[in-house]
């Protein structure tokens, strides 16, 4: 069952009598009825009444009612108003423009804007390369969506995917100092996101694609990279496949195995499951094993896409075939990124010692982490309740912090490859264990380690913008 948290957060405004057993009263109803008081406030107090804020957490909006209406029905409280806390965060987006240069005098307009600025552009139209060092180009991304495969919800289309590619844009900002902005696309036309991407590129330094449904992100991807001179960086895929394949070479470590020794399956061959499958296959596990909805991925099943061809021919080196359950039977390492509750306690209890299980589905993994310890050695979840939190973003701000900072103008699996190594690593062997095998979200040395290593496989360092066409006039100090 589902417990209280801040996602369903709620402030009461209460008029209640002035009592001393009032607050007991108050707190009682909340507990009662299953929520978690987070905050009392005293707005004001006078002879007849006191105004009460009570805040709490709650399990979902109906949960909220119920506790709503326990606080309610007390003897002389009234519940005033009901504020979400969620909501209120929302108010008017999470992030904003500001201006980086004062604007107070004459002479800071005609620096900033006209007649300077002219100046500028006439440069960057000499040697159009100086965009990535005269403008916002520099330090800014665009994080793309058509809303098609939102986390959780699904084609939920581009004005409700906006809040989620708002908090994708603060992440970036808080974890990296990218400045990042959502282009929500009204269109799910491959043709017309690609161009649409094309036209918008000048401005951004990378391109962020965000929840595309499977299969069109693949290709929407490929034909990009192929355009585009800067970094096209699906997140679902390659931000996900990162922090996946951090996690099991640490948890590998944790059992003492070898990646060439283990059995991997991969439920879930969409677009986060492919790229792991891939990313993996670079570190030559002695198998991989594909499962979706329709069984075992193998050569010869019928009606297979384009992507579950390639699949097929990257995995199941023994030629399996059969449901998620006979995939099991036998393997060290289970990685889903499917759908809850299709794993059972006693599907991990036929795997091989010390199994390994990242059950990474939300808001509800494949199988409950609690049971899946019963017969694995190390358990990871999506979620953040629970240890081992596997998290794009201890992935993406950092990635794109070093592609920045490196000016790179594409990326490569080495990239990927070199990011998850170090992301690994951050975890020191003295605190590595079965329930610390990433580092925080928080922990301000993963965003410096992989944005190095992505700078270094990008060439090794920071490439000048106008190459030997760079006039000494630009040569400026920068921070």
């Amino acid at each position: 069952m589902a417990v209280p948290g801040p996602g369903y957060s709620i402030t009461m405004r209460i008029s209640a009598p002035p009592s001393a057993t009032t607050a007991g009263d108050l707190t009682g109803a909340v507990g009662r009825a299953g929520g978690v008081i987070t905050g009392f406030d005293v707005v004001e107090s006078a002879a007849g009444q006191m105004v009460v804020d009570l805040s709490c957490n709650a399990q979902s909006e109906e949960h909220a009612e119920k506790i709503t209406d326990a606080v309610d029905a007390l003897p002389g409280v009234d519940v005033r108003k009901v504020s979400d806390r969620t909501f209120l965060v929302h108010l008017g987006g999470k992030i904003e423009v500001t201006s980086k240069v004062p604007l107070r005098t004459r002479d800071d307009l005609s620096r900033a804007y006209t007649p300077g600025v002219a100046r500028v552009c006439q440069a960057i139209a000499k040697n159009p390369d100086d965009a990535r060092r005269l403008t916002i180009k520099r330090n800014t991304i665009a994080v793309v969506t058509d809303g098609t495969a939102v986390l959780g919800l699904g084609n939920i289309g581009p004005a409700a995917a906006l809040p989620v590619m708002e908090g994708k844009a603060a992440l970036f900002k808080k974890f990296a100092n990218v400045d990042a902005w959502p282009v929500c696309l009204d269109t799910t036309d491959t043709e017309e996101i690609i161009r649409t991407v094309e036209v918008l590129a000048p401005v951004y330094g990378g391109i962020n694609l965000e929840d595309i449904s499977a299969p069109r992100c693949f290709e929407i991807e490929a034909r990009l990279r192929e355009k585009l001179d800067i970094p096209v960086f699906h997140d679902d895929q390659h931000g996900t496949a990162i922090v996946a394949t951090a996690a099991l070479r640490n948890a590998l470590r944790v059992v003492g195995k070898q990646m060439s020794e283990v059995t991997i399956v991969v439920s879930g061959v969409g677009a986060a499951g492919s790229a792991i499958i891939r990313l993996l296959g670079h570190s030559n596990p002695k198998n991989i094993i594909a499962v979706d909805i329709d069984g075992i991925v193998h050569p010869s099943r019928p009606g297979m896409d384009p992507n579950l061809v390639d699949i097929a021919g990257l995995t199941n080196a023994t030629g399996m075939t059969g449901k998620l359950a006979d995939a099991v039977v036998g393997a060290d390492v289970f990685i889903g990124v499917s759908a809850p509750n299709i794993l059972k306690a006693e599907n991990v209890a036929t795997m091989n010692s010390d199994a390994i299980v990242f059950a990474l589905a939300n808001p509800d993994p494949e199988i409950d982490p609690i049971e899946a310890q019963r017969y694995a050695a190390v358990v990871a979840t999506g979620r953040s309740d629970f240890p081992n939190q596997i998290n794009n973003v201890l992935a993406f701000p950092a990635v794109f912090r070093g592609l920045l900072d490196g000016q790179a103008t594409e990326i490569t699996d080495q990239m990927l490859l070199a990011a998850a190594e170090a992301l690994a690593d951050v975890v020191a062997p003295d605190q590595l264990n079965s329930s610390y095998i990433v580092p925080s979200v928080f922990d301000e040395k993963v965003v410096p380690a992989v944005a190095r290593a992505i700078v270094s496989a990008a060439g090794g360092g920071p490439r000048t913008g106008g190459g030997a066409k760079e006039s000494a006039l630009y040569s400026v100090v920068e921070s």
